[in-house]
């Protein structure tokens, strides 16, 4: 069992339903919520539209939601606009990566600190990291070190530290291809181990699930993995690590993350939550941009709802609580 502080439990216990699952909405998108919304047309002021649809996306859905996840760099009028027992944790990254260079190498906010992000009123640190468990050694040295640094700076503030892993292949380019598919369970499960390690100072993992679910058996039109074969990856992901872990749901359509963790609850998988972005609010976008707020918080206020809620039902029946692998 992982031993943290008081007031890490008391944050921990801010971001989670009373039963200890964490329910939470991830809206830290920001590169890709501006080509979303760019997409649909032209947009005379990006950080006003994207600050905008976050605001509705904050008022329509936190009271559904045991936390919400945002930016400071557009997110923090949303953040003042949430449901009052909504958790907040923030994102401490940059946005997106340089793919001019090897690594997809990753930077943090330059005007942030996790200082600045607890005095800001959140309850955790969330970092995104793209890792290849196969790349140059000296490539993901640098990645240790980084979230090394991280693990301790959110230790000397007390506030706990969300590590979200993105697993990818270095010689791959369609990471949602059936190539990459093959590789998906071995790359995501050893990660997953790699961070578990003390050392790094992870309160919680964020993690893909170890399959993509549009090549299992019975899921999709072709199968790379038999239904058997993918219920052994999520029970090895289960054995990899010790640390409260939850799902993102990598745009994948509303039901079938929602019939994913049913698929990980069959298998044993004792996850503890999700952070659920586009599965929840993505067909939200071209309301937006080609009718305006309004239209987006009729869609947010009956599809988006339900689609939370229906969420929630399922986290009720296959998601276990973070309690059982934390004390004080």
């Amino acid at each position: 069992m992982k031993i943290v502080s008081q007031k890490k439990l008391h944050h921990l216990k801010n971001l989670s339903t009373e039963s200890g699952i964490i329910s939470a909405l991830a809206i830290d998108q920001r590169g890709s919520l501006k080509k979303m919304i760019q997409s649909q047309g032209q947009v005379d002021d990006i950080q006003k539209a994207v600050e905008t649809f976050k605001i509705g996306i904050s008022e329509e859905l936190t009271p559904y939601a045991s936390a919400i996840l945002l930016d400071p760099e557009y997110g923090l009028p949303a953040a003042e606009r949430k449901e009052a027992n909504c958790g907040l944790l923030l994102a401490y990254e940059e946005t997106g990566y340089d793919a001019s260079e090897p690594g997809r190498l990753p930077d943090l906010l330059p005007e942030w600190s996790a200082k600045r992000i607890k005095e800001q009123g959140a309850d955790a640190v969330k970092f995104l990291l793209y890792y290849d468990i196969d790349e140059d050694e000296h490539i993901n040295d640098w990645k240790q070190a980084f979230v090394e640094r991280i693990g301790s700076e959110c230790t000397a503030e007390d506030i706990p530290f969300f590590l979200e892993i993105v697993s990818y292949d270095a010689n791959i380019d369609d990471a949602k291809g059936k190539e990459y598919a093959k590789v998906r369970p071995h790359k995501v499960n050893e990660a997953v181990k790699v961070f578990s390690e003390d050392r790094y100072q992870v309160d919680v993992l964020k993690v893909e699930v170890p399959v993509n679910m549009n090549y299992v058996e019975g899921y999709g039109e072709e199968a790379v993995y038999s239904q058997e074969e993918a219920l052994k990856y999520f029970k090895e992901q289960d054995a990899a690590t010790e640390l409260p872990y939850i799902y993102l749901s990598g745009g994948v359509s509303a039901h079938l993350f929602q019939e994913t963790l049913k698929f990980a609850a069959k298998a044993g998988a004792q996850f503890n939550g999700v952070l659920c972005g586009r599965a929840t609010w993505a067909d939200a976008v071209p309301e937006f941009a080609n009718k305006g707020d309004q239209a987006s918080r009729e869609w947010l206020g009956a599809t988006g709802k339900k689609n939370i809620t229906d969420l929630n039902a399922v986290l009720k029946e296959t998601a276990t609580p973070w309690t059982d692998k934390i004390g004080k």
